[in-house]
């Protein structure tokens, strides 16, 4: 049985949005989509429904926000075989252990006390931070620009460790079904002595750093197929600034997370935790080994 792209929905704007996009994602793949509320979801966000859902008062119940999610995915996507299910458990936890059988899973961002459009929830943190399967976050400031190349771009943050890479994979089959280039992005810092300006300090440093850079590119980007278009960018800065300048206005921007075996604190990294906050478009987290 084909593995099924997942969509956290609660009944808010942002859900419904990572419906559309995952009903395009499962379009694209071939895929069922899955569609799973958890029944306590608003002891973290709050209520906020979607006028596909109706009034946000206590009377709407879950079955209300998961007919409204299937009405608005197979209108979409009429092909595409959609399912739902009601789970009476926290919505990080049920979105997680469903990640052990998704080919991906969808998330609509949804901050708190106003501040969507600066942070992440807690549950699209956890999630991203555990999920066994790449998941797409959809930040809530877009507009919904989630059919598929809609801007024409993914971009990839290469990391430490490029050689067989899941999000470098991850990133290449998402242009693919695009068909839109990919956009490669290394960063690259200058040493701290190259910085001084004194004549015998500068320079070459800075050349080496930029030259390990377009190495590592080089090596992420070995196994992708010709016909794909890639453009591949070193640029000088800190890897988190460096790429929410890069990803902006992008479709996608794809990173990789560790994921280290018997350690239960949240595994992220400094770099995905810092898009997945800030990032001006929607943003893959995926599961690399450690």
């Amino acid at each position: 049985m084909a593995l099924p792209v997942v969509a956290g929905v609660d009944g808010s704007e942002p859900s419904l949005r990572a419906v559309d996009w995952a009903a395009d994602e499962a379009a694209l793949r071939g895929a069922p989509l899955r569609l799973v509320y958890a029944s306590l979801w608003e002891r973290y966000e709050g209520p906020s429904f979607a006028p596909d859902v109706g009034e946000p008062d206590e009377e709407v119940m879950a079955e209300d926000v998961v007919r409204a999610a299937e009405r608005r995915a197979r209108r979409r996507q009429p092909a595409v075989h959609v399912t739902s299910e009601l789970l009476p458990e926290e919505p990080e936890y049920a979105l997680v252990r469903e990640s052990r059988s998704a080919l991906l899973v969808l998330l609509g961002c949804r901050g708190r006390s106003g501040l969507t459009e600066a942070l992440l929830g807690s549950v699209g943190v956890m999630v991203a931070g555990h999920a066994h399967c790449p998941v797409i976050v959809l930040r809530g400031s877009h507009d919904n620009q989630a059919r598929s190349g809609a801007r024409g771009r993914v971009v990839l943050g290469v990391g430490e460790k490029p050689a067989g890479s899941a999000a470098v994979r991850f990133a290449v089959e998402e242009a693919r079904l695009r068909g839109v280039p990919l956009e490669a992005v290394r960063a690259w810092r200058r040493p701290a002595h190259a910085m001084t300006g004194h004549p015998l300090m500068t320079g070459e440093p800075a050349h080496q750093g930029e030259r390990q850079a377009a190495e590592t590119l080089e090596e992420a980007l070995s196994d992708v197929p010709d016909d794909l278009p890639v453009r591949r960018r070193t640029l000088e800065g800190r890897p988190r600034d460096v790429l929410l300048a890069a990803a902006h206005g992008a479709d996608l921007l794809v990173v990789g997370a560790r994921r280290h075996p018997g350690h239960y604190g949240l595994q992220l990294g400094r770099v995905p935790h810092g898009v997945l906050h800030h990032a001006a478009c929607p943003v893959a987290v995926v599961p690399e080994p450690a």
